[in-house]
């Protein structure tokens, strides 16, 4: 039997798998270096997910203090044939940030005859083993992998029409600045198309001290996840970044509804990043993703900006969670061109 990977080799051969490289090495450190000489200074959280980024993150979602992954999944365990319902037959469920595609398995077990499943994610050696392990476990469905940044423009690969639904699960919408929010949004419902849709997690506002938790564990893998970011730095754009010169904090702002994680310089230093010079002083942070918690109106009320109107929403007793499916009846939006 061939293994999971030559299979989907074979298929991208035939042309029915596309799977690009993300973004490039020279893009990517113009977007570090701006970031860094910014005030204050910022990391895009995209960049947390290279193949072992993905690797702690998995991590991460099994900790006891991080509620959205397991809160999540019970959603999607329990309301999973609902949600299918409303998908309908025929459809080609693309996926955003489909890491290893745990979740989705609960819309794909009820799916009647689904066009094709397209997972789309930044890391592509960690996308090309979840799609391989997808292919063997559903054979008679379509896989198409799409190896991409899915904040910029992206081609899908060839498929039989059907009705598009982008899944977007977790809780990763709340990384996303409100304008950048509003631009994901619209990107997506040009994906979709009229009469296409969006099942989105978003995760729900609740106290300060559960926030906090979920994304400072006591175990040290949020930190872990983070500090893996300087190594990465240091493989991929020749940076000398010290791991055990930084500390990690997460923090609740309550002010803009979000938490705000950071690496924290512990003394003055000075950064090189292919011989461009950072400088550092203690105490400096620098931000490296911030998740902003929602009330389910605030965001259909973002959401009806892009077109989409709110259908149903599910969620978990203690509401810390919540699964939303939107409709687009009309992708035109108010100032679009």
């Amino acid at each position: 039997m061939a293994s999971p990977s030559s299979l989907l080799d074979a298929a991208a051969a035939e042309g029915n798998v596309f799977l690009g490289q993300g973004p490039e090495l020279e893009q990517q450190r113009r977007e570090v270096l701006a970031g860094l000489r910014a005030e204050p200074k910022s990391i895009h959280c995209k960049y947390l997910y290279d193949e072992r980024g993905s690797q702690i993150f998995d991590r991460i979602c099994e900790l006891e203090e991080y509620y959205p992954t397991r809160t999540e999944l019970a959603i999607m365990e329990e309301h999973g044939a609902a949600m299918a319902e409303h998908l309908g037959p025929r459809v080609l469920l693309v996926e955003f940030g489909a890491g290893s595609t745990v979740k989705v398995r609960h819309l794909l077990d009820h799916l009647e005859d689904p066009v094709a499943f397209a997972p789309v994610d930044i890391s592509h050696d960690h996308l090309v083993k979840a799609a391989s392990r997808l292919a063997v476990e559903y054979p008679t469905l379509e896989v198409l992998p799409v190896s991409a940044d899915y904040t910029e423009d992206f081609e899908l690969p060839q498929h039989e029409e059907g009705r598009t639904v982008v899944y977007f699960p977790g809780s990763t919408v709340g990384n996303f600045s409100p304008t950048e929010r509003h631009d994901l949004l619209d990107r997506i419902a040009t994906i979709a198309g009229p009469g296409g849709g969006l099942l989105i997690g978003v995760d729900l506002r609740k106290s300060r001290a559960v926030l906090e938790a979920a994304y400072d564990d006591a175990e040290g893998v949020t930190a872990e996840f983070n500090y893996n970011l300087l190594r990465r730095f240091n493989r991929e754009l020749d940076a000398d970044f010290d791991r055990d010169a930084f500390d990690y904090e997460a923090l609740w702002n309550p002010d803009d509804g979000r938490v705000e994680m950071y690496l924290v310089s512990r003394r003055a230093q000075t950064v090189t990043i292919d011989e461009e010079r950072i400088e550092l002083a203690a105490g400096e942070r620098i931000l490296t993703e911030h998740s902003y918690k929602f009330r389910v109106e605030d965001f259909a009320a973002d959401a009806a900006l892009s077109g989409f109107r709110l259908v149903e929403v599910w969620t978990d007793p203690s509401q810390l969670f919540s699964v939303q499916y939107y409709a687009l009846d009309d992708p035109t939006r108010p100032g679009s061109p």
